[in-house]
């Protein structure tokens, strides 16, 4: 994605922006920081280390579950701060935002970053329509209650999860063209995946290293690959369901993307970093995941939520989503 390209985007959507904010208001919100930056990334691998700490600390089958669970949750959220590099929000140098959204947030979850702005600034372009890549993710919904336990359980065990990174190996041996119905670049950037992935074994390599280095062998396995394969999917499908799954298929930005509102328990286990403000994110996608809130209480004030898809919460939406009679 050039600088050029990125530009016309962010331009584009200042104006959407402007719909329903002042210039001044946009950038002051749309300031980055180095120092919020460093300490997102910090805060994400701290509480990785936090949760590997619980288990060393006191080994047990329900010290491991929440390891797993935990470290799957900030999988999503490393993946949440690729997702800000992808729009330079993350940092204020470019430099700063390339090597942490691929090195210290990517790669580590075998996603690509170049290949995953290339695709989500056209489901910016095109949110909701033919074109929008994400529309693949959405149309399916609502659903029947049965379909969606179906998803969410293969979710879960694994399943979703071993499909979706035997077909990113393949595609990377160049296997993909030999093989029907194997997914393209853009399929594999959809799910945080990566169609390149020898730099992603560089970093997975040195995860193995540490964690044995301070646990054993086996933890890269136990607290990296299964909380990849399983409670990353989980929150992954719902986090899609929750932002444009069940809306209304218009162009208005206030009725395409859906915010949904998220307690503490909520933003540990399914919803880190503000990723629940998606429809503010739509609104201005160059404002930093940190003012979304702000920019949520702005046109709260200004009289729009009765104009806006909001979820009361992540089980009202998925209750919105499995609402197809059977």
């Amino acid at each position: 994605m050039t600088d050029t390209t990125m530009t016309d985007a962010n331009q584009s959507h200042q104006a959407l922006g402007r719909a329903f904010f002042s210039t001044a208001e946009i950038r002051a919100l749309a300031e980055r920081s180095d120092l919020w930056g460093w300490w997102l990334v910090a805060h994400c691998w701290g509480t990785i280390a936090l949760a590997l700490v619980l288990f060393a600390l006191w080994p047990n089958p329900l010290t491991f579950v929440l390891a797993v669970v935990i470290i799957g949750s900030r999988q999503l959220g490393l993946a949440i701060l690729m997702h800000e590099a992808a729009h330079n929000a993350l940092f204020k140098s470019r430099r700063l935002n390339e090597f942490a959204g691929e090195w210290l947030c990517g790669r580590p979850i075998l996603a690509d970053l170049a290949e995953y702005r290339r695709y989500h600034l056209k489901h910016h372009r095109h949110t909701q329509t033919d074109e929008d890549p994400d529309l693949v993710l959405s149309k399916p919904f609502p659903t029947t209650r049965a379909s969606l336990r179906r998803k969410l359980w293969r979710d879960v065990t694994g399943r979703t999860g071993i499909k979706q990174r035997s077909q990113q190996i393949m595609f990377a041996l160049k296997m993909a063209g030999e093989v029907e119905g194997q997914p393209g670049a853009q399929e594999l950037a959809q799910a945080f995946s990566g169609p390149v992935i020898g730099r992603a074994l560089i970093a997975n390599a040195v995860l193995f290293a540490l964690m044995w280095a301070v646990g054993a062998w086996w933890w890269w396995l136990a607290f990296w690959v299964l909380p990849l394969l399983t409670w990353f999917q989980l929150v992954l499908r719902i986090r899609n369901i929750a932002e444009h799954g069940a809306v209304e298929a218009v162009d208005d930005p206030l009725r395409n993307t859906r915010t949904t509102y998220a307690g503490p328990l909520m933003r540990l286990l399914v919803a880190p970093y503000w990723v629940n403000y998606h429809l503010e994110h739509h609104l201005v996608m160059h404002v930093p995941a940190r003012n979304l809130p702000k920019l949520h209480a702005l046109l709260v004030d200004r009289g729009h939520t009765q104009k806006m898809q909001i979820g009361r919460n992540y089980l009202d939406v998925l209750r919105i989503a499995s609402s197809r009679p059977a």
